[in-house]
């Protein structure tokens, strides 16, 4: 198969798996943002912060280094020692959670309810183990295995977050002795959030037991110590990623000037609006896990720098496809939170355009992993993060969470520039760099020129009006690279 074709094909399968499972997650916004209040939500969003850098971590870069070293050392091996590994750090990351609840708990205002934490050491150990096993499935190209693994994961959560939060509570209202009302209790509240993705990631290891018993080619320390090598860099870029992903909402209700209470409830409007960027994310996420591997196995083909630079223009296309779609049916989107969020809406442009220079850069990392050289990458990456951390301390206590919003812009805008312009100087790629600008800056003329056109219009004209600039965009597409698709995809 054309490699192209190929990388879209798995693309298209990954996005299957991450586009409709996580937009199914997505749905339950509506249900958090109508059945807690604003501080409850921000609990939400504040611990799955945590969360993500936690994730990091204790994964090690262990995901990439398997990729690059399972096609120069014995692939088993490979598998058998990563998967050992994690798993000793799984396992006493998920103890120390327990001992050290009581002193997390006073330390982050959390000492009513200690059990998060044991539960949150329980889900970030469970999705640790589970790493490898995901990562040699993309490695095999099992896609559909994937895809079924995860979305099964998400149904799960999605049908206990339903049970608890909906069925449970509406039964436990009308009579506490019901036969559904017996399951509920308030003095969990949101935690029931936590306890269904806990279950869901118990669900995912059993469903990826056939792949754990790699774990009997045994543990080789001349591999581990290649592989550690490799990937800690991978460990910094992945914090610095994080950081500049998430430490906004890790931040907002220590930095905001009101009381813990008013800060975790503008911390709930930013994580609410912020889940209008999804689409973004998703599509992201799932060209990521595609093109990792894809690149890695193509790199040394004839013709191979060229169509990095053809993927990366595509892939521009239909991020500002997704940036005009959601912004000029901001509308519609908004409904998907309740309306005490919708104040944090003005956001979402900016959180968008700030996710397309995120997959751009994705785009762009290409260089310093193809050539070994991802201390260079944790340069650029620990760059933002620090741009981030900077931007956030000095904007949030007057600016908010717009503060947080335009921090996260101008940091991925600069990390972008910036590994465009090593990788030019160390694995040059002939990207269509001024193309690539035109198209966003052309989406962005057309956010704002809508946004002020149709200010005080119905929602009628203003949809209306939505479609024709879509299909104005799409017309203009269609004439300066129509007829490049098809031949990409055709291998010519």
């Amino acid at each position: 198969m054309n490699p192209l074709k190929k990388l879209a094909s798995q693309t298209a399968i990954y996005g299957m798996s991450s586009i409709v499972g996580r937009f199914l997650n997505y749905l339950l916004v509506p249900i958090y943002t109508r059945v807690f209040d604003r501080a409850q939500y921000g609990e939400v969003s504040e611990f799955y912060a945590y969360t993500g850098f936690l994730t990091v971590l204790l994964t090690f870069g262990m995901e990439t280094g398997y990729f690059r070293f399972s096609k120069t050392e014995d692939e088993n091996k490979t598998y058998s020692t990563t998967l050992i590994f994690l798993s000793i750090v799984s396992a006493t990351f998920g103890l120390l959670t327990f001992l050290f609840s009581p002193k997390l708990g006073s330390v982050l205002h959390y000492g009513d309810h200690l059990e998060y934490f044991g539960w949150f050491g329980l889900i970030l150990a469970f999705d640790t183990i589970g790493a490898i096993p995901f990562a040699r499935l993309r490695n095999e190209n099992k896609a559909v295995n994937f895809a079924g693994i995860k979305v099964t994961e998400i149904l799960v959560n999605i049908g206990l977050n339903i049970f608890f939060i909906v069925i449970c509570r509406s039964a436990f209202d009308k009579d506490p002795n019901s036969f559904f009302g017996k399951f509920y209790s308030p003095a969990i509240g949101i935690g029931y959030v936590f306890i269904s993705n806990l279950a869901a990631s118990a669900v995912k290891l059993v469903l990826l037991s056939p792949q754990l018993r790699g774990i009997t080619y045994g543990f080789d320390a001349a591999i581990f110590r290649k592989i550690l090598s490799y990937s800690l860099p991978m460990v910094i870029i992945g914090l610095a990623g994080v950081t500049n992903e998430m430490l906004d909402r890790a931040m907002l209700p220590h930095f905001l000037t009101g009381t813990i209470e008013q800060n975790r409830e503008q911390t709930g409007i930013y994580g609410g609006c912020y889940k209008m960027s999804i689409l973004m994310s998703l599509f992201i996420q799932a060209f990521r896990f595609a093109a990792e591997p894809f690149f890695f196995a193509h790199a040394a083909k004839d013709g191979s720098r060229k169509t990095i630079a053809d993927v990366m223009t595509w892939f521009v296309i239909f991020c500002c496809f997704i940036y005009l779609m959601v912004t000029l049916y901001i509308d519609f989107f908004a409904r998907f939170v309740g309306p005490g969020f919708r104040v944090g809406l003005p956001i979402v442009p900016i959180l968008l355009l700030a996710n397309l220079f995120l997959g751009v850069y994705v785009n762009l990392s290409v260089w310093y992993k193809l050539t070994d050289r991802t201390m260079m990458g944790a340069y650029v990456s620990i760059g933002g993060a620090i741009v981030t951390i900077v931007l956030n301390i000095l904007w949030i206590p007057t600016m908010g969470y717009m503060g947080s919003a335009w921090a996260t812009l101008i940091c991925y805008g600069l990390m972008a520039l910036v590994s465009y312009v090593l990788g030019q100087k160390y694995y040059p790629v002939p990207y269509e760099a001024l193309k690539v600008c035109a198209y966003i800056a052309l989406v962005v003329i057309l956010y704002l020129v809508f946004a002020h056109a149709t200010e005080g219009l119905t929602h009628i004209i203003k949809y209306l009006s939505a479609t024709v600039f879509m299909i104005l965009f799409t017309i203009f597409v269609y004439i300066v690279d129509g007829k490049s698709l098809p031949k990409l995809l055709r291998g010519n």
